[in-house]
Formats: C-alpha cells, structure tokens, sequence
C-alpha cells in the first residue's frame, strides 16, 4: 500500500449510528488522532457540504468537506465551490412531478446544486424518464434520500476537483463508505473500505470488507489500515 495522505469517509451509515444522524464519538477521537499524526480527513457526503463542514469544526477534522454528492466543495463558512447547476435539478424535479403522482422533498438543509427527494417512487423508472428526455439528469439513492444530480456529478468528481487543488493523488487516498454513491471514489482510489452490511453491489467494488456498521465498521476500517502498516 503506498503512502497515505487523505482519507475521504462517507457520514450517513458511516461514522453515523441508529440512523438518526447521531454521531459514534469514539470515532471521531480516532479521527483526530490521524489528524494529529498528519493526515487529512475529507467527509465526502450526500448531505449539504455544510453539515459536513460544520461536522469537521466541532469534530477536530480537515476543515474540507464536499457535499451534495460531489456537487459542492466547502472550504470555509463562506466559501463555497459549486460544480454543478441546481436550476437544471429543478427541471428535472417538475418533470418527475408531471410524470409521478408521490413526489415529495426530503426535509434537509438547503441545497446548491442538487434537489433532494424522498424514497416514494421507483427510481428506475425516474432514471427513464430522464434518459428519454435527455435531461442530462440522474437520480441516485444514499440509502437515506434520492438525490436529483447533474449526470457528471458525483462523489469521485468532487472528490478529484479537490485533490488536484491541494496536489494529492488518488493513490494516496483512502475512501471508507457505505452506499453506492461511494462507488465512484472506489473505481477512483485503489484503497476502498466497506462493510458487511453493505449491499452486495458495493461491497463488491471494495478492496476490503470489514465487520461492523453503523459507526463501528468504520473504527474497524481505520484498525485495518493501520494494521496494513499505511500510517507513520
């Protein structure tokens, strides 16, 4: 394994617990430890980037995060990087609205470039819709939301948006994840972690499997990489 400089960990499902959002503290200490020995933790999400930014302030973490499935990169309180267009996630929105009689929004902080959806309909189905009207659109399920995105955006672009303006490659990062939004920084980076309880489709795409979830597999993932002797 070659030197690591970056870990880039999905929240929801990952350093999170019972689902409710709350955060498994005994992660985020290890965490700051890895922050202490040099390295940058990266909370890449399909939450605002602000959630995420404001998770890395009170957790001790790299004060960096990207949200919206790769759609935005925080830097600061204020600044923001936008990398896709909300406005043509809106079409897309009153389309499925037009064709889909159960539409509803997902009750989240606000977003910049992508309109969040509850689990109510068939996604396939919405994925149609999209390709026949050539809308440039995609849905993709976090496990928690469906999430109207941009067809380029995802966690892997955001992800490599950011990387090349701190000058770190994908070889020296490790993505710990959970969902098949994750799936495109696996196919990115050669260090993937996920765990049992993943869907099969993702732990399939993982380099390692661990046990645990909810919070757990992620102290499990960050054992094995040390025990991979990656740190220090």
């Amino acid at each position: 394994m070659k030197t690591i400089k970056l870990f880039a960990i999905d929240i929801d499902g990952t350093i999170t617990i019972d689902g409710d959002g709350a955060v498994n503290l005994e992660i985020l200490s290890k965490l700051r430890y890895l922050i202490k020995l040099g390295y940058k933790i990266v909370y890449v999400t399909g939450r605002s980037s602000i959630e995420a930014f404001i998770l890395s302030v009170f957790g001790g973490t790299t004060k960096i995060s990207i949200g919206e499935n790769g759609g935005v990169i925080t830097k600061s309180p204020t600044t923001h990087i936008l990398l896709a267009d909300k406005e043509k996630c809106m079409k897309g929105y009153s389309l499925l609205a037009k064709e889909f009689g159960d539409i509803e929004n997902k009750q989240v902080f606000p977003r910049m470039t992508e309109v969040v959806l509850r689990r109510t309909f068939d996604i396939d189905e919405g994925n149609k819709i999209f390709n026949e009207h050539n809308m440039g659109l995609v849905i993709v399920d976090s496990n928690y939301a469906f999430h109207i995105n941009e067809l380029k955006v995802n966690k892997a672009f955001g992800l490599k948006v950011l990387l090349d303006t701190i000058n770190i490659k994908s070889s020296e990062v490790v993505v710990i994840g959970d969902s098949e939004t994750d799936i495109p920084m696996f196919d990115m980076c050669e260090n993937s972690v996920t765990f049992e309880s993943s869907k099969d489709k993702v732990k399939d795409m993982a380099k390692f499997v661990v046990n645990g979830e909810e919070g757990e597999g992620l102290i499990n993932a960050l054992d094995l990489i040390i025990r991979k002797k990656s740190l220090g």
